[in-house]
């Protein structure tokens, strides 16, 4: 088959319904040449319903992030089915309720750890759970939400997603040698599972309105799956660290 992928085989997080950028990604993948393994957490059964909508069929494997006995057999799990991996796609974030909407001030330490480690660490355990399958290289690509600034309502996941951006470049150093590359796409909002969790996420949103110069479609996550599946492609063969903006352009405006 051809396309940018062929021949790939790549595990992806974080498809829980089809409007979730990591189902695009999928799509994309598959349509793109590569076999395509997902995860899922904390119902497998709703993402191997939604993964009925790909255009092949892909296995579905339980994974808890935070849990290290699901990371220690991700590795057996994923090379009984396909051997080996060529990229990792983590688009896994939480926050507690009371660490988003506005309750920056009074959250406390349990929470912020939560969203810490399930939206940053994770980075680094799935990456390494996944490594012992990337033995030819490969290429991790995660999903974040511009940590530059302090967005309305976001509160603790804007920490948690400034140590994500710091976790991938970490990732990148160290794992050079061995051929991974580790690279984030910033994107912009969209209306997925996770937005609909942010308490006032329509007003955050409301700045693409105004200051986007690309139309911003919220409705459309298919732009964000092509940036994610360029950079599991080797037509970045020596990006690394690097954090690619699909955000319509909203990152690089000023007044």
């Amino acid at each position: 088959m051809s396309g940018i992928l062929a021949g790939k085989r790549i595990l992806i997080t974080g498809v829980l319904m089809e409007s979730s950028i990591a189902f695009h990604a999928a799509k994309l993948a598959q349509e793109q040449g590569a076999e395509v393994i997902l995860t899922a957490f904390p119902r497998p059964t709703l993402t191997e319903r939604i993964a009925r909508k790909l255009p092949k069929p892909a296995k579905v494997i339980e994974l808890d992030v935070t849990n290290e006995e699901h990371l220690n057999r991700l590795a057996d799990l994923v090379r009984d089915e396909l051997g080996s991996l060529d990229g990792v796609v983590h688009s896994i974030g939480f926050a507690p309720q009371d660490a988003l909407g506005g309750n920056f001030l009074n959250t406390p330490f349990e929470s912020v750890a939560t969203a810490v480690h399930v939206s940053a660490f994770s980075l680094k355990s799935l990456t390494m759970a996944c490594l012992p399958l990337m033995q030819e290289g490969g290429s991790v690509v995660g999903l974040t939400f511009d940590a530059q600034f302090a967005w309305p309502q976001y509160d603790w996941m804007g920490p948690a997603k400034a140590a994500l951006e710091a976790t991938s470049r970490y990732i990148a150093r160290d794992l050079g040698k061995q051929n991974v590359r580790c690279n984030l796409i910033s994107a912009g909002p969209l209306a997925s599972m996770a937005a609909k969790s942010i308490p006032g996420f329509s007003e955050l949103a409301d700045v693409w309105n105004h200051r986007s110069p690309l139309e911003w479609d919220m409705s459309d996550p298919e732009p964000t799956g092509r940036g994610v599946v360029a950079l599991l492609s080797d037509w970045f063969p020596k990006t690394t660290g690097e954090i690619i903006h699909v955000d319509g352009g909203v990152h690089m405006m000023g007044a």
